[in-house]
C-alpha cells in the first residue's frame, strides 16, 4: 500500500491537491461488449456511421483461456461432436465465473469485432440457448451493438449473460459493504433497493432497517446491519415487494447481493471497521452526498477501503436535491481525489444501461476501474443503472483460490452472539477456510484463559433460511444448542479439533504509520483489528528505530493488554487510536499455551 494514502486519513490532501493522473473513463466510449479496448486502432470502414454515432472500436483484448468471458464468431448449425464440445467450453467458463459468465458473439478469439447478419446472430442465439439448457443454465441478452465491417449489410455483436447456480450451492452470493459519511443516504438508499419503494424525502424507507430505538429517532446507524437484494435467473430484482419473508426472496433468486449497512458517524467508527475487516465484503459502496461532496468520514472510510484493498465503486445520492452544476461539481471533486497518487483511480461515470454493463465488467477485471453513480432514492432517478451493475457484476474472488480455500481445515470467525428461544445459543460469521456441516464437532476458543472448548453445530442458515453445508468465503449464522453463551465473545474463532491452534499475547507487524499528530514510541497504545480481533494492545518495541513519524514503516511489536487471541502469519493489521491511524500485516506470532497465557494475564 502507497504510504501517500495517508493523506486521506490525516485530512491534510485537499480535493485539487496532487497531480491529475490519467483521466475520466467514459464507459461508453469502451468498445463492443465492454470488456475493454484493446491496444490496436481500426480504421473507419466504407466511411458509414450509422444512427450517427461514432463507430466502434473494431478490438476488444483478445480472448483469455482463464476467466468467465468467452468469444464466439457465430454458433450455427454446428455438428453433434462440436455441440457437445462447446457444451464443455460453456462448463468451463462457468466454473470459473463461479456460476456466471459472458458469452461475445460476433467476436473472432483475437478480440476482431465482425459482428453477424441477422439470420446468423438469430441462428447462433439459438444454440447457445440449446447449450444452456444442456448445463441447466439460463440466458439473457445484456447488449446488441452495431459494428462496421467490410460489408454492405448491417452486422451486429450480441453480448449474453449465461448464469446458473452452482449444483452445490442454493443461490450465487456477493457481499456488500455500504459505507459513506452519517446523512449521506446509506440505509436509505438500501431500503428503496431491498424493500422495493421509493423514498417519501424524510427516511420513511430506511425505518425498516433499524435496530435499536435511538437508531430510529435519531435516523443515525450505530450497528452493523444486513440486509440483502435477490436477482432471478432472467435478472429481474426479487425484493420485499413481491416476497413476504427472507426465505422467499432466497427461494426465488439465483444470485444474492447482500448488503453490509455501515456506521457514518465518527463515534462510530469501531464499528465500521470491525464491519470492513471481519466480514470480508467481495467490494464496497461508497455513499456521496450530492449536496455536501466529500465530507466529515467519506475522505476517511476511502482510505479505509483503500488500505484493507477492498475494490469499491461511489454513489452520488440525494440528486433530486441539487441542480445539475452542483451535482457535476461533485462529481469533479470525486474524480480529482481518485486520480490523486495515493488512489490512483480511473474513475467512470456511468449514464446509461450500456455504461453500467461495461462498469460491471470493467470493474471485475480491473482493480484501479472506479465505476460511479448519480441517483435519487426519492425520485428513482437512475436508480435502475445501479441494479443493473449489481446484477451483472460478477464473482471478485477465483474460482481456483475457493477451491483451494475449500480443501483447507475448518475455521469460522466468530463475529456475532445471540440467544434464540427454543434454538439456544446462535454465532454469526464468515467460514475464513474449509467446510462446515451440520453435526460437525468443532472447538472455540480462544477463551480468556487460552482455552479452546469443544461445541457441535446443529444447524446452519444462510440469509434466514436453512443451509445444510457451509463453504468457505460464506456468512451464515450456526446453532450451538445448549451451549454456554457466557463462554463465548466476538473475535473468537471455531476450527477443526485437528487444526492444533495456537494462541498468541505477543505478536510482530510490519506496519505503515499512516497518521500520527507527533512521534509513534514504544508504550503507546493502540486499538488492533485483526479480522474479526479488535483489542487494545501496547507497543513493546519498534525494530531499528526509537519512534516513528506519518508515513514511515517500521516492524513493531505489541502486546494485547486484556487476553490471548488466534492470529495467522499474513493477516492484515488496521490499527487505531483518535487520529492516529496505521496499517501492515502480521509477520510473527509467539504461540503460547493455555497454562503460559493465563500466567500472562494474570489468571
Amino acid at each position: 500500500m502507497d504510504s501517500r494514502v495517508s493523506e486521506l486519513f490525516g485530512g491534510c490532501c485537499r480535493p485539487g491537491a496532487g497531480p491529475a493522473m490519467g483521466g475520466t473513463l467514459k464507459a461508453r466510449a469502451v468498445g463492443g461488449g465492454g470488456s475493454g479496448c484493446g491496444g490496436q486502432k481500426g480504421k473507419k470502414k466504407n466511411g458509414r456511421n450509422r444512427g450517427g454515432k461514432a463507430n466502434n472500436p473494431p478490438y476488444l483484448p483478445p480472448e483469455a483461456e482463464d476467466g468467465n468471458i468467452e468469444y464466439k464468431l457465430k454458433l450455427v448449425n454446428p455438428s453433434q461432436y462440436r455441440f457437445e464440445h462447446l457444451v464443455t467450453q460453456m462448463k468451463w467458463r462457468l466454473q470459473e465465473g463461479r456460476g456466471e459468465a459472458v458469452y461475445q458473439i460476433g467476436v473472432e478469439d483475437n478480440g476482431l469485432l465482425v459482428g453477424l447478419a441477422e439470420e446468423e446472430m438469430r441462428a447462433s442465439l439459438k444454440t447457445l440457448h440449446r447449450m444452456a439448457e444442456k448445463v441447466g443454465a439460463d440466458i439473457t441478452v445484456l447488449r446488441e451493438r452495431e459494428v462496421d465491417y467490410d460489408s454492405d449489410l448491417p452486422r451486429k455483436i450480441t453480448e449474453v449473460l449465461v448464469r446458473k447456480v452452482p449444483d452445490n450451492q442454493q443461490f450465487l452470493d456477493l457481499r456488500v459493504a455500504v459505507l459513506g459519511n452519517v446523512d449521506s443516504g446509506k440505509s436509505t438508499l438500501l431500503g428503496v433497493l431491498t424493500q422495493g419503494e421509493l423514498d417519501n424525502g424524510r427516511g420513511r424507507a430506511r425505518l425498516n432497517l433499524f435496530r435499536h430505538l435511538h437508531e430510529i429517532q435519531s435516523g443515525r446507524t450505530s450497528s452493523i446491519s444486513f440486509e440483502i437484494l435477490g436477482f432471478n435467473s432472467k435478472g429481474e430484482v426479487v425484493n420485499y415487494s413481491d416476497s413476504r419473508t427472507a426465505e422467499e426472496i432466497c427461494e426465488s433468486s439465483s444470485k444474492m447481493i447482500t448488503f453490509i449497512d455501515l456506521a457514518g458517524h465518527h463515534k462510530y467508527l469501531h464499528t465500521t471497521i470491525f464491519g470492513l475487516t471481519s466480514y470480508c465484503p467481495d467490494c464496497a459502496l461508497l455513499l456521496v452526498s450530492a449536496n455536501t461532496g466529500i465530507a466529515g468520514t467519506t475522505r476517511e472510510h476511502l482510505g479505509l477501503a483503500l488500505a484493507l484493498k477492498v475494490p469499491f465503486f461511489i454513489v452520488v445520492s440525494k440528486v433530486d436535491l441539487c441542480a445539475k452544476t452542483t451535482v457535476e461539481r461533485t462529481v469533479r471533486q470525486l474524480e480529482r481525489v481518485l486520480k490523486q497518487p495515493g488512489c490512483h483511480k480511473v474513475p467512470m461515470l456511468v449514464t446509461s444501461e450500456d455504461d453500467a454493463v461495461t462498469a460491471a465488467q470493467q470493474f471485475a477485471q480491473s482493480p484501479n476501474v472506479t465505476p460511479i453513480f448519480t441517483l435519487s432514492s426519492v425520485s428513482g432517478e437512475s436508480l435502475d443503472l445501479l441494479k443493473v451493475f449489481l446484477n451483472i457484476l460478477p464473482p471478485l474472488t477465483n474460482s481456483k483460490e475457493q477451491e483451494e480455500l475449500m480443501q483447507q481445515l475448518t475455521e469460522f470467525q466468530v463475529d456475532e452472539i445471540y440467544t434464540v428461544p427454543e434454538v439456544g445459543t446462535v454465532v454469526g460469521g464468515t467460514l475464513s477456510s474449509g467446510i462446515c456441516r451440520e453435526g460437525d464437532q468443532l472447538v472455540v476458543g480462544p477463551t480468556d484463559d487460552g482455552r479452546f472448548l469443544e461445541l457441535k453445530v446443529c444447524s446452519i442458515q444462510r440469509n434466514r433460511s436453512a443451509c445444510r453445508v457451509l463453504r468457505a468465503g460464506q456468512a451464515a449464522t450456526l446453532a450451538l444448542g445448549d451451549f454456554d453463551r457466557a463462554l463465548l465473545r466476538k473475535g473468537m474463532v471455531m476450527v477443526s479439533p485437528e487444526m492444533n491452534p495456537t494462541i498468541c499475547s505477543v505478536f510482530e507487524a510490519e506496519i505503515v504509520l499512516l497518521f500520527h499528530a507527533t512521534t509513534f514510541r514504544r508504550g503507546f497504545q493502540v486499538t488492533v483489528h485483526v479480522g474479526n480481533v479488535r483489542q487494545t494492545a501496547v507497543v513493546e518495541k519498534i525494530h531499528a528505530k526509537d519512534k516513528l513519524r506519518t508515513g514511515e514503516k517500521a516492524v513493531v511489536r505489541f502486546r494485547f493488554l486484556k487476553h490471548p487471541e488466534y492470529l495467522k502469519v499474513g493477516a492484515k493489521l488496521l490499527f487505531r487510536e483518535g487520529v492516529t491511524k496505521g496499517i501492515g500485516h502480521v509477520t510473527d506470532v509467539q504461540a503460547i499455551s493455555a497454562g503460559e497465557a493465563q500466567a500472562s494475564m494474570g489468571f
